[in-house]
């Protein structure tokens, strides 16, 4: 059996198709994996659907700007989530095989770059946010303790995909805020809960 690092991900778009210098900053981003991408897009949307379906109304341009600020955002905060819990867990990520090849963990990117990547896919995230009512501004902030905890969670419990749920379909909460009356938000906390 080989000691050699396996990689995080066979052969994908990026391995492919990127230029060699964008590829450690797409991996980063995991944009080579983009099923977490639809995983925290998806519930967004479907808030979105939810409060549209529920005041019965048809769609504004502004609720088409909520489609694409929310695809937009989810792309941007999905590489800011992953690029944090892999400076989080570098020293980890080193000593495992799946992980051993990531961007932070041989040094590709230094944790200073890695950082300064997670502002910058921040920083525009929070412009599309504050384009948000209230409501789902306080949501999305609210959102960053889910996300900064879940590095940690593995760490202190058996389960932390199931922090990591929860965090992914935050934006249910998000996206029904977004497009209803700002009260009506916490309408859909039983269906999250669920």
């Amino acid at each position: 059996m080989s000691s050699a690092p396996l990689p995080d991900a066979g052969s994908n778009w990026v391995d492919r198709h990127a230029p060699e210098g964008l590829k450690p900053w797409l991996k980063l981003g995991r944009f080579d994996r983009p099923i977490g991408i639809w995983l925290l897009l998806i519930p967004g949307w479907q808030g979105i659907a939810l409060a549209l379906a529920s005041e019965r109304r048809t769609s504004s341009i502004y609720d088409l700007w909520l489609i694409l600020g929310f695809a937009i955002g989810a792309c941007l905060m999905r590489a800011a989530g992953c690029a944090f819990n892999d400076i989080v867990d570098r020293d980890i990520d080193v000593q495992v095989a799946r992980t051993a090849a990531r961007p932070v963990a041989s040094g590709r990117i230094s944790v200073k770059k890695a950082l300064a990547f997670t502002a910058a896919c921040s920083l525009v995230s929070l412009l599309i946010l504050l384009t948000l009512n209230w409501t789902a501004i306080l949501l999305g902030v609210a959102s960053l303790l889910l996300v900064a905890a879940y590095p940690f969670m593995k760490r202190i419990t058996w389960w932390p995909q199931a922090w990591l749920g929860l965090t992914f379909n935050w934006g249910a909460l998000m996206g029904f805020a977004a497009a209803s009356t700002a009260w009506a938000a916490f309408l859909v906390l039983p269906d999250y809960s669920l």
